[in-house]
C-alpha cells in the first residue's frame, strides 16, 4: 500500500466515521415515529398510506405477528416480481423485445432480489426488459433494504425494552424505512451519480460510430436511480454484466469513492441506532470500531496479495507486478481490492473488477468476509442483527469463562437467545456447505471454467454468495442452468430467513425480560477487551466453521500456484 492508498483509506473511514452517528440518531426518530426535517414533506403521505391500508400503525406486534407479516409481504413481493419476470415478453417498455425468462431463472432472479442478494446468472442489459428493470427489480431493491431495517429495528427494540409484550409494528417499520430513510437518499445519490456521467434514461439502446468505421449498439436504461437504490440498500444487482465497472453505472474515481461509501453508510449509521436506543454511545462505538478493525485488516490483506502478483508475473518482469487481471486500469489494485472489501463485508454484491481473477489469497479474503456472516457492517439491518448474534455469543461465553452469569445491557442471556443465535448460524452454514459438496460432484463440474482447486473456488463463493445474501460472483461459473438455479434460491431463502426470524424469537425473548441493574461487577459491553472478544469470536466461529472448505479451494490454489501449476 503507498501512502496515496493510505489517504484514501483514512479519508473513507473518516467520513464514514462522520455521517453514520448522525444518520443513526436520525432513522430512530424516523423509525420510532418522532417528528423529523422530513415530516413536512412526507408526515402526510404516511398517514395516508396507513389510512389507505388499514394499518394502525400504533398496534404493537409480538414476534410471531412481527414474523408473519414480514413473511407475508416478502410471499407476496416474490409472486409479483416472478410474475414480471415469467412474462416480461408481453409486458410494456420492452423496446428491445426481450423474451420472457424461463420458469427457473425467473425464479433464481425473483427469490435472489426478494432475499436483498440480487445474484444475477444473466446479463443484465441482454435479458431485462427497461419494465422488468423498474418494476420488478428497483422495486425489490428498496423493499427488501426495508424489510432488513425493519427486522433490525425490532431487534434493537428487543435489547431496548422492559418486559414488553411487543417489538414495534412491521408496517409502520417498512413504511418509515421507505419513505424516511431509502427514498431520499436514493434520490441525492442518484442525482449526484447523473452528475458524475451515470446514464439514467428511457431510451434503450444508441448506435454511435466507432474509431475503426463501424457502428456499435449501446444499451441505456434508467441506470442511475438503480445504482442508487442498489448501493444505499446494499442489494448489488448491476444493471449492467459489467456492474460497477461498467463506465455507464460507474464513469469516475469519484463516483466509485462514493459508491463504496454508500454500501456502508446505513448498516454503520444502523449501530448508533442502536447505541441511542439503548443509551449506550460507548457500546455503539465499540461495535462500530470491531467492524472498522475487521474491514482495514481485510483490505491490508488483499491489497496486500494482489499488489504482490504472481510468480509467474514476477518471473517475466523481473519483479514484484500488481495483479491487474480483471480490473480496471482505471482504478487500479488497490481501489479494485478496498472496492472488493467494501461489497464482501456488506451484503452488497456489487463489484467492479471479477474476483475470479484474483490471487488465491486475494481471493480467499472476498470469501471470507462473506463467511464470517456479513457483519463487519455488513447488510442493511441484517449487519447488525447477525453483529448483535455475535455479541449474544460472546457475552455467554466470556459469562462461562469467568464463572458470572451473562447479561447483556441488563438483560440475562439464557439458553433460549443461544439456542436461536446457534440455529441461525447453522441455517446459514448448512445450505452452504451441502449445497457446495453436492454440486462438487453432481452437477457443478459441467458448469465450471477452471479445474481443480480453482474450480472448487468457484461453486465455494457462488454457495457462499447465495447463502449469506451477497450476490457477488466468481465471474468463472456458467451457473444458468435449473440446477444451480433452483439449490441457489435455496440458499439464499435459507441464509436470509434462516437468520431473520431466529433473532426475531431473539427480540422477542429479550423484550418480555426484566432488566438489572448494570454494575460494575456487570460484564462490560464496551471498551477494547469487550472489543478484543468481540472480534476473537467472530473470527474463531468463521474459523471452526469453514476453514476445512477454504483449505480445499483457495489455499490449495495457492501452493499451486508457488509450485507454478495454474488453472
Amino acid at each position: 500500500m503507498t501512502s496515496t492508498d493510505f489517504i484514501q483509506l483514512g479519508i473513507f473511514l473518516g467520513i464514514l466515521a462522520l455521517c453514520c452517528p448522525p444518520l443513526g440518531h436520525f432513522i430512530y426518530a424516523a423509525l420510532e415515529g418522532q417528528r423529523t426535517i422530513l415530516h413536512p414533506v412526507f408526515g402526510r403521505l404516511e398517514k395516508g398510506m396507513y389510512a389507505l391500508s388499514g394499518i394502525n400503525p400504533e398496534l404493537n406486534h409480538t414476534w410471531q405477528r412481527y414474523a408473519i407479516c414480514l413473511s407475508a409481504f416478502t410471499a407476496a413481493g416474490f409472486a409479483f416480481t416472478f410474475a414480471v419476470l415469467l412474462f416480461q415478453g408481453i409486458l410494456p417498455l420492452n423496446p428491445r423485445g426481450l423474451q420472457s425468462l424461463p420458469w427457473d431463472l425467473a425464479f433464481n432472479t425473483a427469490v435472489s432480489f426478494v432475499t436483498n442478494t440480487n445474484w444475477q446468472a444473466y446479463a443484465g442489459e441482454a435479458t431485462m426488459s427497461v419494465f422488468s428493470q423498474m418494476v420488478g427489480l428497483t422495486y425489490q431493491n428498496f423493499v427488501s433494504a426495508a424489510v432488513g431495517i425493519a427486522a433490525c429495528m425490532a431487534v434493537i427494540r428487543g435489547v431496548a425494552r422492559r418486559e414488553s409484550a411487543g417489538i414495534g409494528n412491521f408496517w409502520a417499520d417498512l413504511v418509515r424505512s421507505l419513505l424516511y430513510v431509502l427514498l431520499p437518499l436514493s434520490f441525492i445519490f442518484a442525482i449526484i451519480l447523473i452528475g458524475q456521467g451515470v446514464v439514467q434514461t428511457f431510451s434503450a439502446v444508441r448506435d454511435v460510430s466507432t474509431l475503426e468505421g463501424g457502428v456499435q449498439s449501446l444499451p441505456l436504461g434508467p441506470v442511475a436511480s438503480q445504482v442508487a437504490i442498489k448501493m444505499l440498500g446494499t442489494n448489488g444487482g448491476g444493471f449492467f454484466n459489467a456492474n460497477a465497472a461498467h463506465p455507464f453505472e460507474n464513469p469516475t474515481a469519484v463516483s466509485n469513492f462514493l459508491q463504496m461509501l454508500s454500501i456502508f453508510l446505513i448498516p454503520g449509521a444502523l449501530v448508533f441506532t442502536l447505541g441511542k436506543a439503548v443509551g449506550r454511545p460507548r457500546h455503539a462505538w465499540t461495535v462500530w470500531l470491531v467492524m472498522a478493525a475487521l474491514f482495514v485488516a481485510s483490505i491490508a490483506w488483499t491489497a496486500h496479495f494482489e499488489s504482490l502478483g504472481t510468480p509467474t508475473l514476477r518471473s517475466i518482469a523481473g519483479q514484484e507486478v500488481p495483479n491487474m487481471e480483471g480490473k480496471e486500469v482505471r482504478f487500479g489494485a488497490f481501489t479494485s481490492a478496498m472496492f472488493a472489501t467494501v461489497t464482501t463485508d456488506a451484503s452488497c454484491g456489487a463489484v467492479n473488477s471479477m474476483h475470479d481473477s484474483f490471487t488465491p489469497l486475494g481471493g480467499l479474503a472476498t470469501m471470507v468476509n462473506m463467511l464470517l456472516g456479513e457483519v463487519v457492517f455488513g447488510g442493511v439491518g441484517s449487519g447488525l442483527y447477525g453483529m448483535i448474534l455475535f455479541i449474544l455469543l460472546t457475552v455467554f461465553l466470556a459469562g462461562l469463562m469467568i464463572g458470572r452469569t451473562p447479561d447483556y445491557l441488563g438483560k440475562r442471556v439464557e439458553g433460549r437467545e443461544i439456542t436461536w443465535a446457534v440455529t441461525a448460524l447453522l441455517l446459514s452454514a448448512l445450505p452452504l456447505l451441502g449445497f457446495t459438496a453436492l454440486a462438487a460432484v453432481q452437477w457443478g463440474p459441467a458448469s465450471l471454467s477452471n479445474a481443480g482447486a480453482h474450480g472448487f473456488s468457484e461453486l465455494l463463493y457462488a454457495y457462499t454468495s447465495a447463502a449469506q445474501n451477497n450476490g457477488s460472483a466468481f465471474a468463472g461459473l456458467a451457473a444458468n442452468t435449473p440446477a444451480f438455479n433452483v439449490t441457489l434460491a435455496l440458499a439464499m431463502l435459507l441464509g436470509r430467513f434462516g437468520v431473520m426470524i431466529p433473532m426475531l424469537v431473539v427480540a422477542g425473548s429479550l423484550a418480555s425480560r426484566r432488566t438489572r441493574p448494570i454494575t460494575d461487577a456487570s460484564f462490560p459491553v464496551e471498551g477494547p477487551t469487550f472489543a478484543l472478544l468481540l472480534t476473537a469470536v467472530i473470527v474463531i466461529v468463521g474459523a471452526l466453521t469453514y476453514l476445512p472448505a477454504l483449505s480445499l479451494g483457495p489455499v490449495v490454489e495457492h501452493m499451486h500456484m508457488l509450485e507454478g501449476r495454474l488453472f
